[in-house]
């Protein structure tokens, strides 16, 4: 009997897979952010983004944050003596993956750098750094935004500003120790389990000790991030809703009364540390006026709420990408799945969302640097409120493009789709977010002018963005009639008033393929989900556009 000298058939040939997407420049595959960046007058900081996005897309720094997400946080209360320590222990990776976001100034650098077009550079590194890890977005965004609070109070502005926006990250990168001449991070410790977004429910209270101090007692819900070293928070005096500067349990002595009851077992965002705590006692110090607690927290708020929308137009061109990488590598039913007609509808769709957030979100940073308040105000109210709204959506659908494997945790995708929802719920959900722009309709008169002339300024370019428009103010209109319930058309208003402001900057800014597919799709009465783009739109140059590595 012969014996066959043929080598055996292997059963685990690997092909028709999708390479990795690194390393590659995020920033410079982005084609819609770059032209938004020069665009908006952000020219200056280029080199530094095109630095940035050269380390956000590399083996390594993807290699930090699928660590960081492995493992989590984990709390230490007490040593092992039983005394009361209040630590949260945290994977090397997110370190490394702060310290880079703060070192690039993500946090500070329109404050530490005030020329025209920083909140634009700042805008574009907060983007591009959120692909590659949201949740050290959270520190990174309330480092920022409690700035222009503290300035209500501008000793403590004095005190803190400076060491807020050094770009410096305390930890050493030894793991032993502190920087010299390290920064600070800020945190915010706001709502209650009985109120949520109604802080004026609040019962945490502050009582004054006579040295110009106050005693905070009261628990808080959520609290991020616990091992900041000095937090904004809200308590109720003897003239109503105050805003109060603590420091933290990880400040050198710590504050004993600061005490972290436990982490949050939360759907996304898990590399970061949400906290519930409780204040007994704790030293603070008044920011602004007693009593208009609110007033000097919204300060603040504005600008978690731009990076609420900045994060989600970052996870939108993050799902994009990966989709349209796997798109052109993967075959299926003998062609290219990126050559084929039903999955290019899918992907230019996907881009075309992209490119709506991208050009809103730095528009809106741009306001952020001129003296152009009421528009300032009504846009962020109104696209902090839709595009984080499409966010969700959108993870889905890029997922989806990937198929099964999009669902496994080694894709990244489960991860965008868990983390998604976050920016929607942050800093006011949907209900809240509609509202605020129906107070803003009434209480802040220039507000809407300003929005419409932003928006007029393509008047007259496009016969579906006119009729949106017009559209728009009869719904206006419309809510001052007799019997109107503004509340419940405030949803469907807002969404429009989204729509019209990124239709007007494609119109006036991108291809008129992008532009003419974006008004026809979603000004034209088209379908709901992605991938119903209408016949006769040209897929090539808007796909071109999609990742350019």
């Amino acid at each position: 009997m012969s014996v066959s000298s043929a080598p055996a058939s292997t059963t685990h040939d690997v092909f028709n897979q999708a390479p990795p997407l690194a390393p590659y420049n995020v920033y410079e595959a982005d084609a819609a952010l770059r032209e938004a960046v020069e665009r908006e007058g952000g020219g200056w900081g280029v080199d530094r983004l095109r630095d940035t996005g050269e380390l956000a897309g590399s083996p390594e720094a993807i290699a930090h944050s699928e660590r960081a997400e492995r493992n989590e946080p984990v709390l230490r209360t007490h040593d092992r003596y039983g005394n009361r320590v209040d630590e949260v222990e945290l994977d090397p990776s997110w370190h490394w993956l702060l310290r880079q976001a703060i070192e690039r100034e993500c946090h500070g650098l329109p404050w530490r750098d005030p020329q025209p077009g920083a909140h634009v550079v700042r805008a574009a590194l907060f983007m591009t750094w959120s692909q590659t890890n949201a949740g050290v977005m959270c520190p990174v965004s309330m480092t920022h935004a409690v700035v222009p609070a503290l300035r209500e109070s501008p000793e403590l502005a004095a005190e803190w500003e400076p060491r807020l926006v050094k770009p410096v990250y305390g930890p050493d990168p030894s793991g032993v120790g502190v920087q010299p001449g390290a920064g600070a991070i800020a945190g915010m410790a706001m709502t209650e389990k009985q109120g949520g977004s109604d802080v004026r429910a609040n019962t945490t209270r502050a009582v004054p000790t006579g040295d110009g101090t106050w005693e905070i007692t009261g628990h808080k819900w959520f609290c991020s991030y616990p091992p900041c070293d000095v937090f904004l928070t809200l308590a109720q005096t003897d003239e109503g809703l105050s805003c109060f500067l603590i420091e933290g349990p990880g400040r050198d002595g710590g504050q004993p009364g600061f005490r972290i009851q436990r982490l949050k077992d939360k759907l996304g965002t898990r590399s970061l540390p949400s906290s519930e705590v409780e204040f007994h006692a704790v030293p603070g110090r008044l920011v602004g006026e007693e009593g208009r607690g609110v007033q000097t927290i919204i300060r603040m708020v504005n600008h978690t709420r731009l990076d609420c929308l900045l994060g989600s137009a970052a996870a939108i061109r993050w799902g994009t990408a990966q989709a349209v990488n796997h798109a052109r590598h993967r075959s299926t039913f003998g062609r290219v799945l990126a050559e084929q007609p039903a999955m290019r509808n899918v992907l230019a769709d996907l881009q075309l969302e992209s490119e709506a957030a991208t050009a809103a979100a730095l528009r809106i940073a741009r306001a952020y640097d001129a003296a152009d308040a009421p528009f300032r105000r009504f846009a962020t109210a109104v696209s902090k409120y839709w595009i984080c709204k499409r966010a969700p959506q959108h993870a889905l659908e890029a997922l989806e493009c990937l198929g099964g494997n999009g669902y496994v945790e080694e894709s990244g995708m489960p991860r965008l789709l868990r983390d998604s929802p976050l920016n929607s719920i942050w800093e006011g959900s949907g209900n809240v977010a509609a509202l605020d722009v129906l107070r803003a309709l009434a209480k802040e008169p220039d507000g809407l002018p300003a929005f419409l002339a932003e928006v007029e300024l393509a008047s007259g370019a496009n016969a579906q963005l006119d009729a949106h428009v017009a559209k728009v103010k009869d719904t206006v209109l419309s809510l001052a009639a007799e019997g109107a319930e503004p509340q419940w058309q405030a949803r469907g208003l807002v969404e429009d008033l989204g729509l019209a402001l990124q239709g007007s900057l494609l119109v006036r800014n991108a291809p008129p393929a992008v532009s003419d597919a974006f008004c026809a799709s979603r000004l034209g009465g088209g379908g709901h989900v992605f991938g119903t783009l209408p016949p006769g739109i040209d897929a090539e140059p808007i796909l071109a556009r999609s990742l350019q590595v």
